[in-house]
């Protein structure tokens, strides 16, 4: 599919696997790319499911995202299911966890200071639960169900990165016209 696509990557399409995500400034130009995009799959005999297709959205549903125009949020679905996840009682439950939420991480700031305390029970004969550790889970719980709603980059603006760094972790913002685009956290 990428190879399909190349041309368009990144221009007016996304693809990930079977799941192609069509996006336009405005809904003429949507028209336009919509018939590249069904011409290249008609030319490569490959087919789509009616029922799966949803044309000219304001927001969609994708990879666990909520997109629309100018901004990008995490699904609700999945911040429930971090809500309610119990404490973890076994090591595949914990790896469970840290991947969910670390898909995430980009919205949260500070995610890998909150998360260390688990990242470090993942080591050989560190599945123990510390209090460090479970107000880290309860902290990254929380931290997930407020995430924010971030910006989508305008590659013709400029870009503002602003880093930070302790002895506990290096972390950074990247931001345009004001709004946060994504975090970016590693605990030291």
């Amino acid at each position: 599919m990428n190879d399909l696509f190349k041309p368009y990557l990144r221009k007016c399409v996304l693809v990930f696997f079977d799941d192609i995500l069509v996006y336009s400034p405005n809904l003429a130009d949507h028209a336009n790319h919509l018939r590249i995009v069904l011409n290249v799959l008609r030319k490569n005999q490959l087919f789509s499911k009616e029922s799966k297709c949803f044309f000219g959205q304001q927001k969609v549903e994708y990879l666990g995202y909520v997109i629309s125009r100018d901004e990008v949020s995490t699904d609700s679905s999945k911040i429930e299911a971090m809500k309610q996840w119990p404490l973890p009682s076994s090591l595949k439950s914990l790896r469970d966890f840290l991947g969910l939420t670390g898909y995430y991480r980009k919205f949260i700031k500070g995610y890998g200071e909150i998360s260390k305390p688990l990242t470090e029970m993942l080591k050989k004969d560190g599945f123990v639960w510390k209090p460090e550790a479970v107000a880290a889970f309860e902290r990254l719980k929380e931290a997930m169900c407020q995430a924010p709603v971030l910006a989508l980059p305008n590659f013709n603006k400029k870009f503002y990165l602003e880093t930070d760094v302790s002895p506990e972790g290096i972390g950074g913002v990247l931001t345009q016209e004001g709004r946060h685009i994504a975090y970016l956290s590693k605990a030291l």
